[in-house]
Formats: C-alpha cells, sequence, structure tokens
C-alpha cells in the first residue's frame, strides 16, 4: 500500500496496474474517480478503435475548430468558450491572470482550487462547510465571510466535491449579484450534468453577461473519458478571449477531438447515461445508509460522500477494502476540511455497488451480514414521475431528501435538502460479533430517516421569447435579487437547543504566503441545452 503513501489525491489505476495491485485475485472495481460508466457506448468505442491508427498519427486540428464544434452541439458561441486540456489547465490559467491578491473559496472542495493559488503565492481564505448542517454551503455567510476578508476573488463549486451539495440557480444568482464587485468569480459546473433536482441550474446565460463571472465545465467526467484530458469554460466574450489567447493552439489531442464531433449522433445515449447514474446514485445512497453508524450524505454528483462509524480511521478501511476486496476507495484525509474519517465513493451499477457493501460490511463489522442487498424489482423506474425527471415516484420521491415544509431553491424545504440519511444502529448479533469491531457512538443518530419522502415540486419556467423551440427556456425570477432572499441552507437546530456560537458555526482557515447534424428538426434530446439571452445572441460585436 505505499503507493499510497504521500500521494495526492490517490494513485492512478495505470500505476496500481504496473505495481500489480490485486483484491485478493479479484479484477479491481474503482469507486475513486468520478466517471460516467454508461457512456461512451460500446459502439462509440467501436468507432475509436476502428480509427486508432489515424488518432494517434495524425495532428488534431486547431482549438477553434473543435470549440466551434462543440459550441455547436451545446448551443453556445464559440466566442464566449475556451477549451483546455482538461478543467486543470483551465484552472491554472484563470489563477495566473485573474486572481490577483486573494481567493475565498468553500472547504472541503475540489484540490486545484485550493492548491493552484497557494502554489502562485495568492492568500487563500477557506470558508469550512459545517459537517452539523450536512456540508451545505449558506450563501449569506459566504458572502459576509468574502466580505469580512476582503477576498478579491470567490470559488463556488456546484455541486460540490466531495459531498454533492446543489445550490439553487437562484441561489448561485444570488451571490454573484451580492458579489458583483469582486475582481473574478468562478462558478465550477464540473458535475452539473448529473444534477437532476432542478430542470435548468446551470448559470451559464448569466456569465455571458457578467464582465467578473466564468462557469467551468468538464467533459471527462460527464463522458466517461477521464483520459482524453479535456474540458471548457464560458464567460463574457471579452474574459473568455483572454484566457484563449494564452491557451496553446493545439492543446487538444486528436481524441477530445473525434469525440466531440460524435456527441450529436449518441445524444440520446448521452442523455440515457445521465437517467440510469440518477437511477444509481439513489439506490446506493439508499443500501450506504443501511450500514450501522454510516452517515450518508444526499448527492446530485455522480459520487456520495459518507462519514464512517466513529473511531474508524478511513485509510485502513481503505487498505483493507483494496488488499481484501479489490474495491478502490477515496478516503479523504488529506483533503482540506475534510478527514479520513470521510469517504467519496463514486456511484457505479448495482454488482459493483453489492461488492462494495459486503466489503465495508466485512471490514467494518467482521460480518457480510449488514450488506444491504436489493432486488431488480425494487430498484427504481426511469420512467418519469410527475415532475418530468427520471427515478422519482409517486410514493417514495427523492430518498436522497428529507420530508420538510417550504421550498427552497431548488425543490426541497431548506431544512431538509442536506440532512444526512444516518439510520439507527443496530448491535451485530453476539454469535456474528468479531473480536474487532469499528463500533459507532452510543448516542442515538443525529438525523433519521424519514417515513415518506415527497415528490419535488417543479420549478416554473417559461420558453424564451421570439427565440423558437430550440433556445432553451428563460428563467422565472424577480426584478431584484437580494441575498437576503435565499433560504438558509442546512439543518436548522431545534428550538430551545443550546445555538452554537458564530466561531462554532462557522470555522475559517487561512493559508498567507507572507505569513444528430443528422437532427436538424432538433427532435433528438440536445446535451444540457442553454438558454441563450436576446441580447447574447444579436451582438456579434462582443467578441
Amino acid at each position: 500500500m505505499e503507493l499510497f503513501r504521500g500521494t495526492a489525491p490517490s494513485p492512478s489505476f495505470l500505476a496500481l496496474h504496473r505495481a500489480g495491485l490485486t483484491g485478493g485475485g479479484q479484477e479491481l472495481v474503482d469507486f475513486r474517480v468520478p466517471c460516467n460508466p454508461y457512456f461512451p457506448t460500446p459502439a462509440m468505442f467501436a468507432v475509436m478503435a476502428v480509427r486508432l491508427r489515424d488518432i494517434l498519427t495524425s495532428y488534431p486540428s486547431s482549438a477553434e475548430t473543435i470549440t466551434a464544434e462543440l459550441a455547436d452541439v451545446l448551443g453556445l458561441r464559440p466566442q464566449t468558450m475556451a477549451m483546455g486540456n482538461g478543467s486543470t489547465e483551465l484552472i491554472t490559467w484563470i489563477d495566473h491572470l485573474l486572481v490577483k491578491e486573494s481567493l475565498a473559496v468553500p472547504i472541503p472542495t475540489f484540490g486545484r482550487w485550493t492548491d493552484q493559488p497557494m502554489e502562485t503565492g495568492k492568500r487563500v481564505d477557506m470558508f469550512q462547510l459545517p459537517e452539523m448542517s450536512g456540508f451545505a454551503l449558506d450563501p449569506n455567510a459566504f458572502v459576509t465571510f468574502v466580505r469580512s476578508r476582503g477576498s478579491r476573488a470567490a470559488v463556488i463549486c456546484n455541486p460540490n466535491n466531495p459531498d454533492g451539495g446543489l445550490l439553487s440557480r437562484r441561489a448561485v444568482i444570488g451571490i454573484m449579484d451580492a458579489l458583483a464587485d469582486l475582481d473574478l468569480i468562478v462558478i465550477d459546473e464540473s458535475f452539473l450534468e448529473f444534477a437532476d433536482a432542478e430542470a435548468y441550474p446551470s448559470v451559464v446565460d448569466e456569465a455571458v453577461l457578467r464582465p467578473n463571472v466564468i462557469v467551468l465545465r468538464g467533459l471527462g467526467k460527464n463522458f466517461g473519458l477521464h483520459g482524453v484530458r479535456f474540458g471548457y469554460l464560458v464567460a463574457h466574450p471579452a474574459l473568455a478571449a483572454q484566457i484563449r489567447s494564452r491557451l496553446p493552439k493545439w492543446n487538444l489531442n486528436s481524441f477530445a477531438e473525434v469525440i466531440v464531433f460524435m456527441l450529436k449522433r449518441y445524444r440520446h445515449e448521452y442523455a440515457e447515461s445521465l437517467r440510469m447514474i440518477g437511477r444509481d446514485r439513489q439506490l446506493m445512497t439508499t443500501q450506504l445508509a443501511g450500514l450501522p453508524g454510516v452517515t450518508v450524505y444526499p448527492s446530485q454528483g455522480n459520487f456520495v460522500f459518507v462519514r464512517l462509524p466513529g473511531g474508524t480511521d478511513g485509510s485502513w478501511v481503505r487498505d483493507q477494502l483494496l488488499s481484501q476486496h479489490g474495491v478502490l476507495v477515496r478516503e479523504c484525509g488529506n483533503k482540506l476540511g475534510s478527514s479520513s474519517q470521510f469517504m467519496r465513493l463514486v456511484v457505479r451499477s448495482q454488482p459493483d455497488v453489492q461488492r462494495l457493501l459486503t466489503g465495508l460490511s466485512t471490514v467494518l463489522y467482521g460480518t457480510s451480514f449488514y450488506a444491504p442487498r436489493v432486488g431488480w424489482e425494487q430498484q427504481p423506474s426511469l420512467d418519469a414521475g410527475p415532475s418530468g425527471h427520471a427515478g422519482y415516484s409517486d410514493s417514495a420521491g427523492y430518498p436522497g431528501y428529507a420530508d420538510g415544509a417550504g421550498a427552497s431553491g431548488y425543490g426541497v424545504s431548506a431544512s431538509a435538502q442536506r440532512q444526512p440519511l444516518d439510520l439507527p444502529y443496530q448491535q451485530p448479533p453476539a454469535e456474528l460479533a468479531p473480536a474487532y469491531v469499528a463500533m459507532p457512538p452510543a448516542q442515538p443518530p443525529l438525523y433519521q430517516v424519514p417515513a415518506a419522502l415527497p415528490q419535488p415540486p417543479m420549478v416554473q419556467f417559461q420558453a424564451a421569447a421570439g427565440q423558437g423551440e430550440a433556445a432553451g427556456y428563460g428563467r422565472v425570477r424577480p426584478e431584484e435579487t437580494t441575498i437576503e432572499q435565499f433560504p438558509v441552507q442546512g439543518r436548522q437546530p431545534d428550538a430551545g437547543a443550546p445555538q452554537p456560537s458564530p466561531t462554532e458555526r462557522t470555522r475559517t482557515m487561512t493559508y498567507d504566503p507572507a505569513e444528430r447534424a443528422d437532427d436538424p428538426m432538433g427532435q433528438a434530446p440536445a446535451l444540457r441545452r442553454y438558454p441563450r439571452p436576446a441580447a447574447y445572441l444579436q451582438d456579434d460585436s462582443m467578441a
């Protein structure tokens, strides 16, 4: 297990393969890398295999050509985009060009948003997401924090990595309004394709109209191709041009080009893959919550964040899962704002999940007795429910969210949308009790799974005027947006309970270096088409 020592975040699958690591002679199953397991399709892989020689021996087209095709697929304008050799390349240039003095970021989150500015001598103001609220980001508290620290740039990952928490579109727009005077605001939507709690959660249409906002998006995660390094950002044309001017002319490889030019033909399959991941996430969340003492945080990403039973060392659990069961997991001890008691587990299909559950049950309790097994007849249906979203049912609703009155920005009550699923702990039968059991705390769990889960209400949208069916949708919101209007995210304290002090409620950490073209009628589902404001569509002079 020496490969895991001192490696951030963890060794690659290829490194493990070269080292000859196996899990008790079994093929390794990777729950670390958040990738789409249903895309590309076997047909797409077959096409790439046939064209492999040409792909490897030919120069790719220029980044401008590939970006123009991707813009057409997504319903965007090339002038507002910049493509990079993975989102990390774009993060690097954003830091070098646009982050001047300091940057505020909630933690835990994607490590490059803290590590990259540290490496270039910037002050990083870290806003600790409170575990007591399920790692929910309170928009009001974050804005107050940015003001108190004097941060000149801010980053929000939505959904957040590693906990999968999602802010509503309305809340994100409110944060952008409240921080409109900053040098830069970055909304990292790398995992937003997997979110299904809101019909249209992206803010790309707002970003192209604001001079200080960048929306970052990955492609490897969505399309199941982390090995093909490609990602893109969307911003005001002047801001996007500033990034493009620094990127190499051939920073995208031929694999990326082939994939981008295949997307129109396989848009149906892509849309179906997202529906299947949503189904798998619901089932996996419920199953993990059945493990005694394990806390599961509802996620809108293609991963699930869990807290192991009290006193359990996540590094030890990780090593045991790998050596005994051939299961690779992401232990989050080296992630700022987290600890080794937490793991991020990627959503996978049921055969793989059953192996994970058996492994966790065996490692934690010495028996596979607790591994929840769900028959196919019990799995959530992919048929759309009343809300129009796949995976919802009339009776059960969305299993990741608790009951509660009132509406949040994305159809779940503010007090319920981030409550972890934590089932009551049950003592293992005496005859099954192992010599060592990582026992959870004896006190009752902080959160309970409700007996009934409501159907999230639909968010109302109206077609953008004068732009036809292909133009997408326009949002309906008040003329004035203030940060005070947004619901406070997270679990609300019980009346009469002692209230934590501001310091206990939000701890802060600071790093200071000084201290189908084949579908012209638009009948196929688009790859998350974005609404395009009239000013954005009609004014080509912005570039």
